[in-house]
């Protein structure tokens, strides 16, 4: 079986060295920063009441971007809501500003409040004071500064990614997969196959490989956690390599992993504080390595 890829994927160069590694972010802290700021894109996409397919293009234009530009140069939060603008235009849904900003606003707002009150962790989620949100006005400098960001965050991925922001989604092509296996019909197959695509969201590798690849892998591991039994080689049919398939499944189940709270309060301290939290952070880790 035959396809034809319209959508680009990162070099070899950058996926070895990303623009971000090469400021001295470490990549288990970028992986951290990429799956919040998607996060927040889906959390956004479904307060504004956004069609699937747009919140998943917006995901994997985010992913895309820091593959060209690191996060010392833009915020995780701008970047997202000019990926989730774009999209909406993309994908012929469009948000009006003024939501999209409030929302963000929103989500921000709602995240440096578990910062300050240490609820950000999910066993902490109930304890602490409730957060109540307060619009900013529409003609408060504040919410100027918020469009302003959000329009350079949307012509910087155009430009950026030169224009070539076509993106080909799995899931189709998956369900396609499943009939030709003969598991369409399954009771859990398609559903959790349709749940890993949507959590490999959240990682890269929208970015690394082609939409075969992730169709397979997703049906891999649904298999695997449904115990049923593929055909041997099944993955050549579809002109899918396992090795590659395997590399999807393992950034995938990274996601699942525990989380110490430390780690996650660096994350969204450096997401809701935007690029002037994350230099400061490099410059902290600079001056305690020169301190050694």
């Amino acid at each position: 079986m035959s396809h034809v890829f319209f959508q680009p994927l990162a070099s070899l160069d950058q996926i070895k060295e990303t623009p971000s590694g090469a400021d001295g972010i470490p990549w288990a802290l970028e992986e951290d920063l990429r799956a919040y700021g998607c996060k927040l894109i889906q959390q956004a996409g479904i307060l504004l009441k956004q069609k699937q397919v747009a919140m998943a293009t917006a995901q994997v234009l985010f992913q895309r971007f820091w593959y060209v530009t690191s996060m010392k140069q833009f915020g995780i939060g701008d970047m997202g809501m000019g990926a989730l603008y774009l999209a909406s235009k993309l994908e012929e849904c469009p948000i009006r500003i003024r939501d999209l900003i409030n929302v963000y606003d929103l989500l921000l707002g709602r995240a440096r409040h578990s910062i300050a009150h240490g609820t950000y962790s999910p066993s902490k989620a109930d304890d602490g004071p409730s957060y109540h949100y307060s619009p900013m006005q529409y003609y408060s400098q504040e919410f100027y500064d918020a469009k302003d960001a959000m329009v350079v965050a949307e012509m910087q991925i155009l430009k950026r990614l030169g224009f070539n922001v076509h993106v080909q989604l799995p899931y189709g092509t998956m369900v396609n997969y499943l009939q030709v296996l003969g598991l369409a019909n399954d009771e859990k197959v398609p559903q959790t196959c349709w749940d890993y695509l949507n959590d490999a969201l959240q990682t890269p590798v929208y970015a690394l490989y082609p939409f075969p690849t992730l169709a397979c892998a997703s049906i891999l591991l649904s298999t695997r956690d449904n115990d049923i039994s593929l055909p041997d080689d099944w993955e050549e049919l579809f002109d899918a390599n396992m090795d590659d398939m395997l590399s999807v499944c393992g950034y995938i189940m990274r996601l699942y992993r525990e989380r110490s709270d430390d780690d996650i309060a660096r994350w969204i301290r450096l997401s809701v504080g935007g690029k002037k939290a994350v230099r400061k952070w490099l410059e902290d880790q600079q001056g305690q390595s020169s301190g050694r």
